[in-house]
């Protein structure tokens, strides 16, 4: 089963991923988690390009470079641990993709979709969690995070983060229309709740899509 978690920066994904892994391997199934970019030495160096602040990209060249990064995770690690039986859980997918690039850069979706469909060999995810918070809210959660002060310099800040807070009000709206038009794929969260309280909510969606029915309570706290 292939599990991904989407959502802006600082949306909480990291700590909903380790929660959903710590359930499902004491419940007994073998969990693979992966972010992305990265997941291989070669996926690694280009997030580092990715990321590293002083570096400028052009949005196509970041779109290859994402897609580049992706292809390399599929092949390698992503399909050997499906063909394992494992549950494979990966922080981002190519609907961040479609997102960051398509909506947030403004490139043609019709391109990414053939991108998307090329770097990850047509493989999509069986449930993806979207958590959904503002980009007013997910700056000021990430610079808590981070203890970086609001009169912070642009230097604490990665090549993303630095792309602007219009430029997360569009991502945010793109990932609100993949919602809207994959409603059976997408399961969306309000991320302001207690992260035990969004834990509890997944848990019990994907017990449901597994078993036909809804997680006891007293599991879903585990």
């Amino acid at each position: 089963m292939l599990i991904t978690f989407e959502g802006i920066d600082g949306a909480g994904k990291s700590t909903q991923v380790k929660k959903l892994r710590k359930a499902l391997t004491e419940s007994g199934r073998e969990v693979l988690t992966i972010r992305e970019p990265g997941g291989t030495d070669v996926a690694e160096k280009i997030r580092e390009i990715l990321l590293e602040s002083k570096n400028e990209i052009t949005p196509v060249g970041e779109l290859l470079l994402f897609s580049a990064s992706r292809a390399e995770l599929v092949q390698q690690v992503i399909r050997p641990a499906l063909a394992a039986k494992k549950v494979v859980i990966v922080d981002r997918f190519h609907d961040s993709t479609t997102a960051y690039q398509g909506y947030g850069r403004g490139l043609d979706r019709e391109m990414l979709q053939r991108i998307n469909d090329i770097a990850t060999f047509g493989l999509k995810p069986d449930r993806t969690f979207f958590l959904d918070l503002s980009p007013e809210d997910a700056l000021i959660r990430k610079f808590s995070e981070k203890s970086i002060p609001l009169a912070f310099e642009e230097s604490e800040l990665d090549r993303m983060e630095r792309s602007g807070l219009d430029f997360y009000r569009r991502v945010r709206n793109g990932y609100l229309e993949l919602a809207k038009r994959e409603k059976t794929r997408f399961v969306m969260l309000d991320a302001s709740e207690p992260p035990e309280r969004i834990h509890r909510k997944i848990w019990q969606k994907l017990m449901a899509a597994c078993n036909g029915e809804p997680v006891p309570e007293s599991r879903a706290h585990r």
